[in-house]
């Protein structure tokens, strides 16, 4: 046989081999799928990871004399065992590599309040590293205002956080309602909380913590010195000047303030959390505003609405396979199900599994505006997705988008009779319409209303970028996958066709010199790449487009030799890529996936992926569980734990699919 002819000969079988694994390796992904499905037809998921979370829901319990139960204490108990460091400390977030002030002091009271003795060897390390590191005093802004209300702090010890600026006109540029919405909701219970001092009783574990945490110096701290204190594991932003400076003249305007002023402005802001608590079902839009609207219910002794936070607070609740944790939402569920089902799709389908998935995402778009929305400062609502269930109430643009494109992929595939409304499909594309920003691009919840410079005025210190709702590459790049086949569906509907030019030319502008794209909501600029190129994809870009080219270029430059990708959680804290030590399963399916759809599936970095993805998988089709990729605000990590069962099978498929096309 000629050599040239057995050259390709050997190719072919070679490459027939991947293929046949690749085949069998979506397969058992598939049934993966099928088994972990909920009745309902979602997937449900652990989406834990912030370390502060659960310390407040505990530190709630106490506030509002409603004890844990035994079984939940012990699992609460081994969550928070599970994720102290070797020196006693709790990170910011579960897989943190330094301990946090803010977390560890909150984490103590916690164990303290599940009734672990002082001198338990978890306890005591803890308190240890409290003490070597200084003191609660130097907790970050969040904790001191949580630890206030336990009565383990001064109020006098931070800086005020006045309900009066709910009173402003919204034409002021300081009204809340420019701020991001999770932080208005955040801060909007805090201000009622400062207005009124709220604190529990002073009882003997009150009097013990304060002992303990504070080394029996309580009663002599000079509260007014420790309103700038904060200890160096706290600081991600430094306060700016500006932030200074409004402080200062807020301190001394605080004891100017009238009461009857003061009176009106705590009313203002009870009017806002109750609308917040019934257009949300008492879920709220998130965990900390969750547990401090309920605290605000509980010192108004207001019994039947904190029975209802309680209960609408189980759904924040995951039992683990670390333990119980309080979870960044009450569920991921939505979200989770829309990527789920476009991966079993993109694979070929499985028609109980799609038609059930189908079934979960037409019963959880939001069918109504939220009443009186303009007076509440709300976007409209109407024909948008969550990111977990229809009873919570906040639409996204990301969530709607990947909801609208489930919706039309099986339009056709459904009877009539259980379709979603085709008006309900336009009244999502014309709301995804009206959330495009100036820049082109789209935020989370809503426009962005504020300037970059309130970012400046940041108070948590241990945050970032949580000021204002920016225009991110993921929401962007998720929107215009969805008006580009949305235009296909209703080729009659206006301004769409402008809508996708502005978004790419966005995009554009977010790519960095090196060809990647920085993402916000995961780890991040594998991430972020992944987005961006199926974003300029949607727009238009064709295979040829530099663009494309130097996505391209910085993926396959930082590729593993064992074909993987890995990229550390510090790339967020950094902003620059931060190899990780190991490769990542789900970091890889994006990477591959950005090759695919960039026009590099036949590449052999692309083939190395695809075969590191199917020496990765479990023999129940799983892949295991590996290090978080979610994060917030650029410091703390999430754990998207589903991720791994849909996006590796997702990005097989399309690496399968781009062979088909090009063999």
């Amino acid at each position: 046989m000629d050599v040239n002819l057995f050259l390709i000969a050997f190719r072919v079988a070679v490459a027939h081999g991947i293929f046949v694994i690749v085949e069998n390796a979506i397969a058992r992904a598939v049934e993966n799928l099928a088994r972990r499905q909920e009745a309902r037809g979602s997937w449900a998921g652990d989406y834990g990871g912030p370390m502060f979370l659960l310390p407040m829901y505990v530190g709630l319990t106490h506030a509002a004399g409603r004890p844990v139960d035994e079984r939940r204490r012990r699992r609460m108990l081994e969550y928070l065992a599970s994720a102290q460091r070797e020196d006693g400390s709790l990170g910011l977030h579960a897989e943190d590599t330094q301990g946090s002030m803010f977390t560890t002091v909150l984490g103590y009271v916690a164990l303290r309040i599940l009734g672990t003795a002082p001198d338990d060897p978890r306890a005591a390390r803890m308190l240890r590293w409290i003490h070597a590191n200084g003191s609660p005093l130097g907790a970050a802004p969040w904790g001191k205002h949580f630890l206030c209300v336990l009565n383990l702090y001064d109020w006098r010890g931070i800086h005020p956080v006045p309900p009066e600026l709910w009173l402003l006109p919204y034409a002021a540029p300081f009204h809340p309602a420019r701020l991001w919405c999770h932080c208005r909701q955040v801060y909007l219970p805090m201000a009622w909380l400062y207005g009124t001092r709220s604190a529990v009783p002073a009882g003997d574990l009150i009097r013990a913590l304060r002992a303990e945490l504070y080394q029996g110096r309580y009663a002599a701290i000079a509260w007014e010195a420790q309103r700038n204190v904060l200890a160096a594991t706290d600081r991600y932003t430094a306060p700016s000047l500006a932030l200074r400076a409004v402080n200062r003249a807020l301190d001394g305007l605080e004891r100017l303030v009238p009461r009857s002023l003061r009176r009106r402005a705590l009313d203002e802001c009870l009017r806002h959390i109750q609308f917040e608590d019934r257009t949300t079902s008492f879920i709220r839009i998130g965990p900390v505003n969750a547990v401090l609207n309920t605290l605000v219910h509980c010192f108004r002794r207001a019994d039947a609405e904190v029975e209802r936070s309680f209960t609408a607070l189980e759904g924040y609740l995951w039992d683990g396979h670390d333990g119980m944790k309080m979870q960044s939402y009450n569920s991921s569920e939505l979200w989770d199900t829309a990527f789920a089902l476009q991966a079993v799709l993109a694979a070929g389908g499985h028609d109980p599994v799609v038609r059930r998935a189908y079934t979960f995402v037409r019963d959880n778009q939001i069918l109504d505006d939220v009443p009186e929305l303009e007076a509440h400062y709300r976007h409209r609502s109407r024909g948008g997705w969550p990111f977990s269930n229809r009873p919570h109430g906040w639409p996204i643009t990301d969530c709607t988008a990947e909801g609208l494109k489930c919706a039309l992929a099986l339009e056709s595939k459904i009877e009539a009779s259980d379709r979603i409304p085709p008006e309900l499909l336009e009244a999502s594309v014309g709301l995804l319409q009206s959330w495009q920003n100036q820049d082109g691009g789209w935020a989370t919840y809503e426009l962005k209303r504020g300037g970059a410079w309130l970012e400046r005025l940041n108070p948590s210190e241990v945050f970032g970028d949580i000021m204002v709702d920016y225009s991110y590459v993921e929401c962007t790049s998720a929107v215009l996958q969805a008006l580009a086949q949305a235009r296909t569906r209703f080729p009659h509907l206006e301004g769409v066709d402008r809508a996708i030019a502005r978004g790419g030319d966005f995009l554009r502008t977010r790519q960095r010199a090196d060809g990647s794209f920085e993402g916000s909501w995961a780890v991040c600029f594998t991430y972020g790449t992944w987005f961006g190129v199926s974003g300029l994809v949607a727009a238009g870009a064709r295979r040829d487009d530099p663009a494309l080219a130097r996505a391209v270029d910085f993926l396959v430059g930082r590729q593993k030799p064992d074909g993987s990708w890995g990229e550390s959680g510090q790339s967020c804290r950094e902003r620059r890529y931060v190899q990780h030590s190991r490769g990542q399963v789900v970091q890889t399916a994006w990477a591959l996936s950005a090759l695919v759809r960039a026009g590099a599936g036949a590449s052999e970095p692309a083939r190395r992926a695809a075969r590191f993805l199917v020496g990765r998988q479990e023999v129940d089709g799983s892949w295991a569980r590996e290090s978080l990729v979610g994060v917030f605000n650029k410091t703390c990590l999430i754990n998207y734990d589903n991720y791994r069962h849909y996006f590796p099978l997702w990005a097989l498929a399309e690496w399968r699919d781009s062979h088909r096309h090009t063999d």
